[in-house]
C-alpha cells in the first residue's frame, strides 16, 4: 500500500534517506517498550512563505519530554528547530504536517533502556485535517470514553511519549467502533482531560 502522504525524505540521525529507505531494526528498544518521545507540528503555506506553527515551542517539548525519559540528547532545541526546517526545504514543501521522532534503537533487549542508542528523525507529509476536512465547518460527534487518562503519577502524561498513546488508542477505536468521530477523555478524578490524540 502507498501512503498518500509520503514525501521524498526524512532526516534520519544526521543524514537524509530516502522514505522507503528510513528502516529500524527489529530489536529496538522502542519496538518493545514504546521508548519514543515525537511531535506533531504544521507548516503552513503563507504570503510570507512557509511557517511552521510555534516551532520553537514544540522543540522545547521535545527536549523537555526527553529530559523527563532520561534521553540524553547531543541536539539543542535551536537545533532541533533547524533540522525541521531543513527537512521541509529538502522535501519542497510549502504546506505539510512535521512528525520529528526521538526514540531508543537497537542495543540490547531489556527494560533498562540506558544501553540503547538514542535515535532521531524527522518526517515531514501531507496530511489533511487531524478530524476531517469538514471538522471545522459542521463538527464531529464524540462520546466520553469509558477509558480513563493515566493518573499523572503513573505516567508523566505531560512528556509526549509513544507508550503514553497506547491510551489514545483505546479512547480512539472505541469511539470509531460505536460510530463516532472521536473520544472525550476524563481524568482519575472525573474531570475532562483531553481527547484522544488533542
Amino acid at each position: 500500500m502507498d501512503f498518500k502522504g509520503k514525501t521524498d525524505k526524512i532526516w534520519l540521525n544526521g543524514n537524509f534517506v530516502k522514505w522507503d529507505d528510513a528502516n529500524i531494526h527489529i530489536c529496538s528498544h522502542v519496538i518493545h517498550y514504546g521508548t519514543a518521545i515525537f511531535g506533531g507540528l504544521r507548516c503552513y503555506d503563507t504570503p510570507a512563505g512557509a511557517v511552521v506553527f510555534r516551532l520553537a515551542d514544540h522543540a522545547r517539548r521535545l527536549i523537555y519530554s526527553c529530559k523527563i525519559y532520561r534521553m540524553e540528547l547531543s541536539y539543542t532545541q535551536e537545533d532541533i528547530s533547524r533540522m525541521i526546517l531543513e527537512t521541509i526545504k529538502a522535501n519542497g514543501v510549502r504546506e505539510c504536517y512535521v512528525r520529528p521522532i526521538i526514540y531508543r534503537g537497537y542495543g540490547e533487549l531489556g527494560v533498562n533502556p540506558f544501553k540503547c542508542p538514542i535515535d532521531i528523525a524527522i518526517i515531514v507529509m501531507k496530511w489533511g485535517k487531524y478530524l476531517g476536512d469538514e471538522a471545522l465547518d459542521n463538527g464531529v460527534d464524540v462520546r466520553v470514553s469509558s477509558w480513563l487518562r493515566m493518573a499523572p503519577n503513573t505516567f508523566p502524561a505531560m512528556a509526549k511519549c509513544a507508550a503514553n498513546y497506547m491510551n489514545s488508542q483505546l479512547i480512539k477505536m472505541e469511539a470509531l467502533g460505536e460510530g463516532y468521530i472521536e473520544g472525550i477523555a476524563l481524568d482519575t478524578s472525573g474531570h475532562v482531560s483531553e481527547g484522544s490524540g488533542e
